[in-house]
């Protein structure tokens, strides 16, 4: 039997190609499961075989290789043993979500270097903070990239508020979104101007009868609580021009729900995979019947409006009805389409073409 690290759990192959393995001798059926490579592990979305099936050899190993190669980028990726989501027991990195955990693999390459850990530039620090929500009774997480320098310094700066998704937790933005990576890149290169950003658990306590969209739990919590408490123990500035807002998903509705209609806090808004109008025209007709003045004042107002999705994303049908309703209330806005669907290969790069057009003069 193979001990704990005589095996090689992903390995990448000379041909771009992923062999993954998992020392199980006692499991029955082991699979590879992923929500982030569906070209190379299937989601099986449509009623296809989901994952990727391995086979034991003699020792009790199992294994599974990819049959394209896979691109390089950041991924989540688990074993499912006998039904039981397993993360990879000789990962070194992992990923929260909603509920669970992932472990997480990279390929290195230059497509992928834009969100990858460079040892030759200086890099900025996540500190994971608690906060009490008095909007929500109920202590909070949230993670707080600071730029290099800011720790020796005593400088402050504009902030981004930057929101995962439904399936994802306070950590998603760095654990498998770089987000940190991403702006150390960028400010090597003098490509964005230096921001703090602040990644909140976007999901708040279940109530009964309430939708997790539906319902103003978050925009209280963010605007009653956390945005106060950031700007009281980090060295901010504390005006609109200097602050944003984004998200992906769950995050993007609410960016539209709690950033856009906030243009006396947010004068910077992204907008990445979610738009309204799925559920029919009154979807629309409802948002703006409420937010009818703070819309006309964000198209007064607003510095960015950039809005992002995927051609293959399930949501694709929102972006026709979201983008005629910003230009039906006057709203500039910068539209990013992009190949793929709902995924972090996704929202990294529209997180990268997003932040060098913040906070500029």
């Amino acid at each position: 039997m193979f001990g704990q690290m005589q095996y090689e759990s992903v390995e990448v192959l000379p041909d771009g190609r992923v062999t993954f393995r998992l020392c199980a001798p006692a499991a029955r059926e082991v699979r590879v499961t992923s929500n982030d490579v569906d070209y190379a592990i299937p989601m099986g979305i449509g009623g296809g075989e989901r994952g990727l099936p391995m086979t034991k050899d003699a020792t009790g190993l199992w294994s599974a290789t990819t049959t394209v190669p896979v691109a390089a980028d950041n991924y989540r990726v688990n074993c499912e043993v006998d039904g039981a989501r397993v993360p990879d027991p000789l990962a070194v990195t992992f990923s929260r979500e909603r509920t669970g955990i992932n472990s997480t693999f990279e390929i290195f390459g230059p497509d992928g270097a834009f969100q990858s850990y460079d040892p030759k530039v200086a890099h900025g620090v996540v500190s994971r903070i608690d906060y009490w929500s008095t909007a929500l009774g109920a202590r909070r997480e949230a993670f707080v990239y600071t730029p290099p320098g800011y720790m020796n310094g005593t400088g402050n700066y504009p902030v981004l508020y930057l929101v995962h998704g439904a399936g994802d937790s306070a950590d998603s933005w760095t654990s498998v979104g770089h987000a940190n990576y991403i702006l150390d890149n960028l400010l090597a290169q003098g490509a964005a101007e230096e921001m703090i950003i602040v990644m909140p658990f976007g999901h708040t306590p279940v109530r009964q009868d309430e939708n997790m969209l539906a319902n103003t739990d978050f925009g209280d919590d963010l605007h009653g609580d956390l945005i106060p408490y950031i700007d009281g123990k980090f060295r901010t500035i504390a005006d609109a021009d200097h602050r944003a807002m984004a998200g992906l998903s769950m995050g993007g509705a609410h960016t539209l729900r709690f950033g856009l209609t906030r243009p006396d806090v947010f004068s910077h808004i992204g907008i990445f995979s979610m738009g309204l109008g799925l559920a029919g025209p009154s979807d629309v007709a409802d948002y703006v019947t409420q937010n009818r003045d703070s819309l006309a004042r964000a198209a007064e107002e607003a510095e960015l409006v950039y809005y992002a999705m995927g051609t293959d994303d399930f949501l694709y049908g929102s972006v026709a009805p979201t983008r005629a309703m910003l230009d039906e209330n006057g709203i500039a806005h910068i539209y990013k389409e992009s190949d793929g669907g709902h995924t972090w290969i996704n929202w990294r790069r529209y997180l990268h073409d997003f932040l060098p057009r913040l906070f500029k003069d």
